[in-house]
Order: structure tokens, then sequence, then C-alpha cells
């Protein structure tokens, strides 16, 4: 049996579309999202869900991700992809039978909505593009994402010793610090970095207070337990449902435009098997069931970091051709260069405390360029040794060490 996987569910984002809100806005109310925004929004719910059923049945620790940085960052990815590329990528996002231009505007008022709908509660959401300063790429491709996406684009030596951090450096500071060295390393045949970051700050509604954190027990699936720090509250407003699986709370932050949704199962009820009745049809359910309810909380005071790569979760979720060297078709952004997805990284920060939360996101698509035949690329920019030689009997002349060489 699985570890316990120590999940806080954090709606974030998600509570937007449900049809009940924890508080009444003090300011004017937030405008009904369009027809094709509630699809694209939907879209990304269910993709989340798909998403975060696939990676719970592979880690028995704790799992935290941001379903909506991944469509941002693959969304930008889409606008390079063709043929069957393009509609495994389409199935795979879970996007609706739309065109591409109204999935673009979508995300871009999305963007323009989540980022301006509660001036208490920090969010910020911000994508770049990053490609090898000799790789070419098409003019439409880096349009449509500084246009729908508010993409920043870069050129940059791929092959300077700082490239990486000059990267990690835009991901730390687009999440206020708490989200570092995505990249450790860029490997030769990568052109082209496609990056979402996301951040969140909010201040509970109603705070705990910290002179009632107290240390308990937090037990473990397998029985066992260790002490950790227990926040308490008593309200007569939470807004709370249970049924014969878990027990539900719903924590708001500020005005109620942003919450945190907290699932429980009860005793004896497996927590993987509960994750896997995650779907949108449940989730609308749960959230339209809350009532208010006077109650007592203990819920536990913590923090935690999340890394992974995701190449083979989104594989077996249907993207397959897309990592597929020779077979993936993402001529819209070099027609000339067979190009695939190498690589999708996904790194996550989350803090819960008697004020409130912090959560931030950064995902990471990394496109590279097919190899072809005998072709290889070396690229000398570290130290290295050289021999001169005698070729007929290999006598050497001359060895060296070169660790810092120098031109006139």
């Amino acid at each position: 049996m699985k570890k316990n996987i120590f999940l806080l569910f954090i709606s974030l984002t998600f509570i937007l579309f449900s049809c009940n809100k924890a508080t009444e806005p003090e300011n004017k109310p937030i405008r009904e999202l369009t027809v094709v925004e509630k699809q694209i929004a939907n879209s990304s719910n269910t993709f989340g869900f798909n998403l975060f059923q696939k990676v719970s049945e592979k880690e028995d620790g704790n799992i935290f991700i941001s379903p909506l940085s991944f469509s941002f960052a693959l969304g930008m990815t889409y606008n390079g992809s063709n043929g069957e590329t393009k509609e495994a990528m389409k199935r795979t996002l879970g996007f609706p039978d739309l065109s591409d231009l109204e999935i673009n505007q979508s995300y871009k008022s999305l963007i323009e909505l989540f980022t301006t709908l509660d001036e208490k509660v920090a969010f910020n959401l911000a994508n770049s593009i990053w490609y090898r300063d000799d790789f070419s790429v098409e003019n439409e491709f880096i349009e449509l994402n500084k246009k729908y996406f508010n993409a920043e684009v870069s050129a940059l030596n791929f092959m300077s010793p700082i490239a990486k951090d000059i990267i990690n450096k835009w991901c730390e500071e687009k999440t206020k610090g708490r989200i570092k060295e995505v990249i450790d390393n860029i490997p030769d045949y990568a052109v082209m970095y496609l990056i979402n970051a996301i951040y969140f700050k909010g201040d509970w509604q109603s705070k705990f207070d910290k002179k009632y954190t107290k240390e308990q027990d937090f037990f473990k699936n397998d029985g066992r337990s260790y002490k950790v720090k227990m926040m308490m509250k008593s309200d007569s407003n939470f807004r709370y449902f249970a049924n014969e699986k878990f027990q539900a709370i719903d924590l708001p932050y500020s005005r109620g435009d942003y919450a945190m949704t907290v699932i429980l199962p009860n005793q004896g009820y497996n927590l993987n098997n509960l994750i896997k009745e995650f779907n949108q049809e449940n989730y609308n359910l749960w959230i339209s069931s809350f009532k208010k309810r006077y109650g007592h909380l203990a819920m536990p005071k913590f923090k935690l970091d999340f890394k992974r790569s995701f190449k083979d979760i989104l594989s077996d979720m249907g993207m397959s051709i897309a990592f597929s060297e020779g077979l993936a078709d993402f001529s819209r952004i070099n027609k000339s260069i067979k190009l695939f997805i190498s690589e999708v990284l996904h790194k996550s920060f989350l803090e819960v405390n008697e004020e409130g939360t912090e959560a931030a996101a950064v995902t990471v698509v990394e496109i590279s360029y097919t190899s072809i035949g005998d072709e290889f690329r070396m690229t000398v920019n570290r130290p290295f040794l050289l021999v001169i030689r005698e070729t007929k009997n290999n006598t050497i002349l001359f060895l060296g060490k070169i660790v810092e060489p120098k031109s006139e």
C-alpha cells in the first residue's frame, strides 16, 4: 500500500468557476465568463484532474501541482504544433472544438481576469519564451504568444555557462523567490524553453489565532505518527460538506474570490481511491453542496516543495507524439528543422500558516531538435584535454589540460 499522500487540494483558480461563492465581494461583481472562456476553464480543470490522478499513481509522497501553469505553458507550445501533434495536444489538454483564435483569446482574457480579481490577494501570472540565439523562429509563433499570452521573448546564448542562471533568475523573480533552480543544465540539442510562472499569496478571510496552534500527532497511512503544528479555529460560518467518503471545508481568502478547499477522506477510505473520483462532474457537485455550518477545524501548518519531470505522464495521457523525435511536428515554430518536446518540468512551493497561504509554480517546456543520422553537436565550453601526437606510432608530443583558454 502506498504511503499516505499528504494532500491539501488547493482550488485557487478553480473555485472561480463553481456556482457558489464563499462571500459576496465588497466591490463590483465579477463579470461572467463567456461561453468560450468557460470551456477553456473547464478544459483546464479536466486536464488538471487527469494529470493529478496520473501523478498520484506514480508518487508515494507529497504532491502539489498547478494545472493552470501546465495549461499556459503547453498552450503556448500548442501554438507551434501542427498536424497530428497539434491534434494530440488538443485532445490531451482537453480543448473543445474551438478555433486557435478562440483558444488564444480565451487565454488572454483569463490572464486579465485572474490578475485583476482581488487587489488584496497577490496573484501573478507570467509567461516567457527563451530561444537559442542562432535558432530561427517563425515570426507568427512569436507574435501569437506575445499578443495572447503576454509572453516575454528573448534570444539567449545557450552555450554560455550563465544561460541557465538567467532563465532560473526569471523564474525566481516571477515567483517572489519561491521557485529557484528549475533548470539544472541546458542540453546541447535544446533550442527553446517555454515557461509559465504563477505566484499566489492570500490572507484567510478569517485567520487562525496563533495562540491556539499546538503540536499534535499526524497519522500516516501505515499507522505511524509524528508531531505537527496544528492550527485550530471554531466558526459559525464555515462552508462545509460531508458524505460517506469524506469531509470537506472551504476556506476563503480576502473577499472570497479565492478559496482553499480541504478534502479529508473518512477513516478507512483510501485517499488514492478518492483521487480517482476527481473529475469535473464530481467537483462541481461537491462544490455546490457546501453549506454554512458551525464547527471546529484543526489543520496542519506546513511548508513543502515539489519538483518532477512530467514527460512520462503527458505521454501516457496522449501526447506521446509530441515527445517523439522524427514524428513530432512543431513546424509552426521552425519550418525547416524537426523539433520535439524533450522535457516538461514542473516545480512548486506551498506554505500554509495562520495568516493564509503562499503558493507558486513554474512549468518549463523544453524544445529540442532531432538529430539526423550521424549528426552530432560538440560544444567545447568547459575545461578540456588535448593531445598533440605523431600519427604513425601515436607518439605523444604534447599533452594539455585547458581550464581557462584565452584569445589574443
